[in-house]
């Protein structure tokens, strides 16, 4: 199975929003997008420009405590997973598989902070990973996907042609 990854300097806030909003305009349902980074490193603000491009209007914040919130009123439905109080294994009793077995909840956009202590990743996911590093104290995006029906979505958002082995 081929990895195909791309690296994304982005020196402020408002690029890492404005990919975000590029990514909520051309991704398609059902799609699981796995966010990982340090604290502060831009997952929340990457989700809310998710928001945004999937045309939701209102304000995104961080499910830390709520653990789920879900955005039903965009293109397609966004639901914000935050698991980072827990451990793998209270992540496991969440049942979370409901968003993206598309039997429970309607198809839309998974966006998973801290999706490391999930257990196993849903087939076909979207990882993101963001560092802190680029220009300036920017943050550094690596998008990765074994999936190839992400490749034209992707590559529309980023503007760019075929997606490869960038790293």
């Amino acid at each position: 199975m081929n990895r195909h990854s791309v690296v994304i300097d982005l020196p402020d806030e408002l690029a890492t929003r404005q990919l975000g909003e590029r990514l909520g305009q051309c991704l398609t349902a059902p799609t699981v997008l796995l966010l990982s980074g340090d604290l502060g490193s831009g997952k929340t603000t990457l989700v809310q420009g998710l928001g945004a491009g999937l045309g939701i209007t209102d304000p995104i914040s961080s499910p830390t405590f709520t653990l789920v919130n879900e955005y039903l009123e965009g293109r397609v439905p966004l639901y914000h997973v935050d698991l980072y109080r827990l451990s793998t294994t209270e992540v496991d009793s969440l049942y979370l598989e409901r968003y993206w077995d598309e039997q429970e909840t309607a198809p839309g956009i998974v966006a998973i902070e801290w999706a490391e202590r999930l257990s196993s990743a849903p087939s076909g996911a979207l990882a993101l990973a963001l560092a802190y590093g680029g220009e300036a104290g920017g943050r550094r995006a690596t998008l990765s996907t074994t999936t190839t029906s992400h490749l034209i979505p992707l590559e529309t958002a980023l503007g760019h042609g075929l997606l490869v082995d960038e790293i």
